[in-house]
């Protein structure tokens, strides 16, 4: 039986590694061999395909049924689209940022050649003693930009520094653990979840535990737009394991594994989805069952590109969903002991 009593430290530090990351969709390198590092010094085998999703590969007891769980790396992002005659970065989005929530905030920009400035991504209108409409004025792709800390006055003066179109602006997750179990930053979605998985892995290796099944562990880095899942290992049964939502209409909360029965792809596989609320109320896991109105996972992903294998959803509850994000760690130590109920660990 797995033992998560103790697990606190592991699990915050290990979120706070692969949150520290910057590794928007395309761009996750650096996340990847994170993740690997992780797995590796555990003593667990690891690959990474073509696309770069990393593959943890765990043997079973017994033979008869492939098991695969899979979180995801890969974070919201932005992308320089032009250059303005006055030295501005224009921007376009990486996946599903609330660009209000980006207005002010801290960025590093990444040229091609291996530069890295920084930066801060500002209204077109940001000073309230000059602009009339500072602050009315749209907070979208057509009215924020950065303003790059460095001495430019022109499109020019940026051209010289290296950067150009297409190259990554990554705004700073801010992550911060508080003393009362609260973990706040952005891309809990999905690096929350890796988290858990990657400290579930940690603490079957400490505790000398096995799944019933092979397992292959997967980290995908395409995720946030929209074909994460499309390359994954063959396998009987996929699990992701990615955020929960908390919010209108919904029970789940911070504290608690939610248990998605369906979102706007469709339901889940009705007798998994049923295992799974009988594995947590039979052992005492606080959780919610709830119906994702905006979301798609994965397991959705990898069943549009014809992979015969059941799915299901779960994950902490995690509230305002790319935004400003926060989760618990009771919620996080929750959806680890479902993992671990679910994957039958001895």
């Amino acid at each position: 039986m797995l033992d998560t009593q103790n697990c606190r430290e592991l699990l915050m530090d290990t979120a706070k590694r692969l949150l520290t990351i910057d590794s928007p969709s395309g761009f996750t390198h650096k996340a990847a061999e994170e993740a690997e590092r992780i797995a590796r010094e555990q003593g667990y085998a690891v690959r990474r395909t073509n696309k770069g999703n990393v593959v943890v590969s765990v043997p079973g007891r017994e033979v008869g049924k492939q098991v695969g769980l899979c979180a995801h790396i890969d974070t919201l992002g932005l992308m320089v689209r032009s250059i303005t005659s006055d030295g501005m970065l224009m921007i376009t989005k990486v996946g599903g940022p609330i660009l209000p929530t980006l207005d002010g905030e801290y960025c590093r920009i990444y040229t091609r050649d291996g530069r890295v400035y920084t930066g801060t991504i500002l209204s077109l209108s940001p000073a309230v003693h000059v602009f009339d409409d500072a602050a009315t004025r749209p907070r979208d792709e057509k009215n924020l930009a950065v303003r790059i800390d460095e001495k430019v006055k022109s499109k020019e003066d940026v051209e010289a520094l290296g950067i150009s179109a297409g190259d990554y602006v990554c705004f700073d997750p801010k992550t911060t653990v508080t003393d009362s179990g609260f973990l706040k930053s952005r891309f809990i979605d999905d690096k929350g979840s890796a988290a858990c998985l990657l400290t579930l892995l940690t603490l079957m290796n400490r505790q000398g535990l096995t799944p019933r099944y092979d397992t292959q562990v997967c980290f995908t880095v395409h995720e946030e737009v929209g074909h994460g899942g499309a390359t994954l290992p063959a396998v009987d049964e996929l699990l992701a394991v990615d955020m929960g939502c908390v919010g209108d209409d919904l029970n789940c909360t911070e504290y608690q594994v939610s248990i998605c029965a369906k979102d706007s792809a469709g339901p889940y596989d009705y007798d998994m989805v049923t295992r799974l609320v009988e594995l947590a109320k039979a052992n005492g896991v606080d959780y919610a069952v709830d119906i994702y109105p905006h979301y798609s996972s994965d397991v959705s992903v990898a069943w549009k590109t014809g992979m015969d294998a059941r799915g299901a959803l779960i994950g902490p509850g995690v509230h305002a969903s790319h935004g400003m994000e926060r989760t618990h760690f009771d919620g996080m130590k929750a959806t680890i002991d479902l993992v671990g109920l679910y994957l039958e660990l001895a």
